[in-house]
């Protein structure tokens, strides 16, 4: 198992640098940065190029990436446009869009898994139809349209929750919020867990449990759940990553200064320090996370075993 982690840790760092060169790249190409330093006015050309080498935008594309790589591996991401360093905004965005994703997680694990069990024991029936039409609708509509409808509904019209969520954002508040970013990919755990149960009910080494004379709950739990996990496990470790990076429509719409938030900011403005800088740890996240999914797959499949 050591020597297996060694060994991915090892191919991250080309994955690593890899993406976050292609990052670097397409973020360089989007638009002149000073020019959105300079708002609605034109720069004059001094000025222009007086900023272009305080940033260092004046050198080469490649050797702005290597200065870029040489500081974030001293834990300097750099400088947004507005002076405030990168790693500040950070140290406030991250927090609150990470206690986001872990409410949104939890809401993935504990109804979609369940839901998926439920519908996978009783595939054919009435509540299995249900559950797939209801799943069917969530990923129809859009993230936006649920987001806006819940604000209008629990947050104005009744008053169940704040419109907006306070700036410390405690979970209580992210709530609703969480459910909203988690509606998707909640759905898409359902339909996967309830395939998962379905095919594996029909598997041996469930026969052979049932013939032994085992406690149904025992079967379920011990033998049918943890194989059909797998699969899961693989699409919620890598929906973390995803969660984090893709929650800007969800923090708009209820005024949530995270990530999300952030980066759409930095978009807006053009700063890329702001905008690379995310992202690069959103990569250190995916890779994480993918890792963390393999070495779970020895725990719930015994079967399975790393060198």
């Amino acid at each position: 198992m050591g020597r297996y982690v060694i060994r991915r840790l090892l191919q991250m760092i080309p994955v690593f640098i890899g993406a976050t060169l292609l990052i670097f790249l397409m973020v360089n190409v989007m638009g002149d940065p000073v020019a959105g330093l300079c708002g609605d006015r034109k720069c004059d050309p001094a000025t222009a190029a007086q900023l272009k080498k305080e940033f260092g935008l004046d050198k080469p594309v490649w050797q702005q990436y290597l200065t870029y790589m040489g500081n974030v591996f001293t834990g300097d991401f750099g400088t947004a446009f507005n002076g405030q360093k990168v790693t500040e905004l950070m140290s406030a965005a991250f927090p609150v869009t990470i206690r986001l994703t872990v409410v949104a997680i939890v809401f993935e694990i504990v109804i979609g898994i369940s839901l998926g069990v439920l519908t996978g024991l009783r595939r054919g029936r009435p509540i299995d139809t249900v559950v797939l039409l209801l799943t069917l609708v969530v990923i129809s509509i859009p993230t936006f349209v649920t987001g806006l409808v819940l604000q209008l509904l629990l947050g104005v019209q009744w008053g169940v929750i704040k419109p907006s969520v306070s700036s410390e954002a405690p979970f209580n508040e992210l709530l609703i919020p969480g459910l909203v970013l988690a509606s998707v990919s909640l759905a898409y755990v359902t339909r996967l867990t309830r395939t998962s149960i379905a095919e594996n009910r029909r598997a041996d080494y469930v026969r052979t449990a049932v013939a032994k004379g085992l406690p149904r709950r025992r079967v379920v739990t011990r033998h049918l759940l943890r194989n059909s996990l797998i699969p899961v496990v693989t699409f919620i470790g890598t929906d973390v990553g995803a969660l984090m990076g893709g929650a800007i429509v969800t923090e708009r719409i209820f005024n949530i200064h995270g990530v999300g938030f952030q980066l759409y900011q930095g978009i807006l403005r053009q700063s890329t320090q702001t905008v690379v800088g995310f992202v690069t740890v959103l990569v250190l996240v995916f890779l994480v996370a993918n890792l963390i999914v393999d070495l779970l797959y020895a725990v719930l499949d015994p079967r399975i075993r790393y060198a």
